[in-house]
């Protein structure tokens, strides 16, 4: 049934999210759980597409730019690349469905070096929502990539967070005031 839309959940991991995680938001990322869980289980009820990017490093890889930025996170086969709580939960249960999709990515941007764009023309879907963490990096790098690629682009307030509140603030108004996204309170 698909109405030519999508969920993007950007990087809701176990490192970014968990209070123990390498590289965590912390309670702000954890105060969008249940907006989040809300937001897959309309997808999922209505059949949309829904997207899992998350990010994907590995143990001692010395050339990744991050390197120089933040410490070792997200490294695979570890629990802290796993979706956090009731996110992975409702993932466990809605995995197999055919419009639900889970991409590695590498970099900020859930669109560089992944199928995204590919996959979303082919399903020509024109209207995304993205949410997740954090807002002023991975989700701000994909909303902008999303922007130049022209699509139509919602990123709610309350499905967003960051370790740097000002810095939130500030991606908040740069989706509406530059990419003119719709920023729901």
């Amino acid at each position: 049934m698909n109405n030519n839309r999508a969920l993007i959940i950007v990087d809701y991991s176990n490192d970014f999210v968990a209070p123990d995680g390498a590289l965590t938001c912390g309670k702000p990322g954890r105060e969008i759980e249940q907006f989040i869980v809300n937001r897959i289980e309309e997808y999922n009820n209505s059949q949309d597409d829904i997207f899992f990017t998350m990010d994907l490093h590995y143990e001692e890889d010395t050339a990744h730019p991050e390197n120089d930025l933040f410490p070792p996170h997200n490294i695979i086969g570890t629990s802290g690349r796993e979706l956090y709580g009731r996110v992975n939960d409702i993932y466990q249960r809605i995995q197999y469905n055919d419009f639900v999709h889970f991409l590695d990515k590498t970099r900020y941007d859930s669109f560089s070096g992944t199928p995204l764009d590919l996959m979303l023309r082919e399903r020509n879907i024109k209207d995304i929502e993205i949410v997740g963490v954090c807002t002023d990096i991975c989700v701000l790098h994909t909303a902008v990539s999303a922007y130049n690629l022209n699509y139509n682009l919602t990123i709610p307030k309350r499905g967003v967070a960051s370790f740097d509140e000002n810095g939130h603030q500030w991606a908040l108004n740069h989706f509406r005031n530059s990419l003119g996204a719709a920023v729901e309170q």
